[in-house]
């Protein structure tokens, strides 16, 4: 079921939400916990019925693990190792199985057969929820003896499917909370006026830009300087307004029942360098490789040539998180290496002018966002290579007499001929980006009034209107 849908809108969230508050009116607090986790597993079938027993399967064994890593004395290390390979063998056979068969394919040239098995929705979130639970059980950090509220924790339908993902410090106490089992209209206000924000991201602003990089990267053979610009800035930005709408709506949905989930993004696109930037983007993922990755591996504590390899290895596992193939990869390594020429950067003390800093870094997001998006290397290299290109320069017909020295006139622009509506959208989106506050600023300074009922009115019935076609989410596929 998808947030962007008129029966989630209409009939899945106002159901739940009532008979939620209902049962907990008549204090039924442990049926309103358990109706919670069956409407989130029915929300979970809802796209597959068929994988329900592998996310109960996951959490019924991640919990009795985690119990058992909390009480164990001896042997916890080999435990926890065993724990986590199990999380990593089953995201490996369902995710990752045909990428690897196909490269021992090629490289011993056998004749594996490969699986073609459909991704397990929300499989990468669910198990790195859970392997975090699992380290903090052998830290000694988890202290929770109610199944109920560890099955909140993991399949909680708002942040279920793609994140945020929570850490159980920050969820478990709300859902044991009495006081949160009551209605309280100021979260329902603000939940409302975040879902909304969220909501016309994604069907307005994101979809939107979703038809140009399909066309860029999908549909046309060719490009010229012009449409692979285009082509590159569309992905750039339906990217984070698709994924950042999603974490909005999940944040405003959360909110409606008392939950208070961590915020996921703020404005990355106005940082000044690439460690900003991964403070800013996909904040709890970027969390979760600082605590569970790099610093296990050894942080900063071990010298500049340990550090660099840290930073590497940790974006390379990133990459490959996102997904099975080796344009995952270099989107990790080059991110990696990124940060790698930061750091020696900073240590030697250099500093740019902030217009300058920005220019550098949005460009290298946006371009290794190529690599993000491409469906295979030949489809990235397409596009890299006309945007640094002047050979295949099309201009519209009023610009030809004054930049006509740029121009290939023997070759048509396509599906990209100086489309006005892009023209429009993409400096007023930028602008947004770039000089707007956000929606985590906007929650802080919340106040409910005529104005910010208007506001969150309108946004929520263009957003509404906009359903005409049901879109996935990107972070769907990762």
């Amino acid at each position: 079921m998808l947030f962007n849908s008129y029966e989630f809108i209409f009939a899945f969230l106002p159901l739940t939400f009532m008979l939620y508050f209902y049962l907990n009116y008549q204090k039924y607090y442990k049926l309103s916990k358990l109706f919670l986790i069956g409407s989130s597993l029915f929300f979970y079938a809802w796209w597959n019925v068929i994988y329900l027993p592998l996310i109960l399967l996951s959490m019924l064994f991640n919990y009795r693990f985690s119990k058992i890593l909390a009480k164990q004395e001896k042997h916890n290390k080999i435990i926890l190792l065993i724990g986590i390979a199990i999380n990593l063998a089953l995201l490996g056979y369902f995710k990752y199985y045909d990428f690897f068969m196909v490269n021992i394919n090629l490289l011993l040239g056998s004749d594996i057969t490969l699986l073609h098995l459909a991704l397990p929705l929300a499989i990468s979130f669910f198990t790195f929820q859970q392997i975090s639970y699992l380290v903090d059980a052998y830290r000694k950090e988890v202290k929770e003896d109610n199944f109920l509220n560890y099955a909140l924790f993991v399949t909680f339908f708002p942040q279920l499917i793609a994140g945020p993902i929570v850490h159980h410090k920050e969820m478990m106490p709300q859902f044991a909370n009495v006081k949160n089992s009551h209605i309280n209209l100021r979260n329902i206000t603000l939940g409302v006026f975040i879902f909304s924000i969220g909501l016309f991201k994604k069907v307005v602003i994101a979809d939107t830009f979703a038809v140009w990089a399909t066309r860029g990267f999908d549909v046309a053979e060719t490009l010229n300087l012009f449409a692979a610009w285009f082509t590159s800035l569309s992905y750039t930005i339906q990217l984070y307004f698709d994924f950042s709408g999603y974490t909005d709506m999940a944040i405003g949905i959360a909110l409606l029942f008392n939950i208070k989930l961590p915020s996921n993004f703020n404005s990355p696109y106005k940082a000044l360098d690439i460690q900003d930037f991964w403070r800013r983007w996909h904040i709890t993922l970027s969390r979760f490789l600082r605590d569970y990755i790099y610093i296990p591996l050894g942080g900063s504590r071990k010298g500049e040539v340990i550090t660099y390899a840290n930073l590497m290895i940790t974006f390379l596992l990133g990459g490959i998180w996102h997904g099975a193939g080796w344009t995952f990869v270099f989107w990790g390594f080059l991110h990696g290496m990124a940060l790698v020429v930061h750091r020696m950067w900073k240590k030697l003390g250099f500093r740019l002018w902030r217009w300058l800093a920005w220019f550098i870094t949005f460009n290298f997001i946006n371009i290794s966002w190529v690599f993000f998006r491409a469906q295979e290397w030949d489809d990235a290299i397409k596009v890299l290579s006309s945007m640094f290109s002047l050979n295949n320069v099309v201009l519209p017909r009023f610009l030809e007499s004054k930049l006509g020295f740029l121009a290939d006139k023997g070759v048509e622009f396509g599906f990209f001929y100086w489309y006005m509506e892009i023209l429009i959208w993409m400096p007023m989106v930028l602008l947004i980006l770039l000089y707007c506050k956000n929606s985590l600023q906007k929650a802080e300074t919340f106040s409910l009034n005529l104005q910010t009922a208007l506001f969150t009115g309108f946004i929520l019935t263009a957003g509404i209107i906009s359903l005409n076609k049901v879109s996935e989410f990107l972070y769907f596929n990762f």
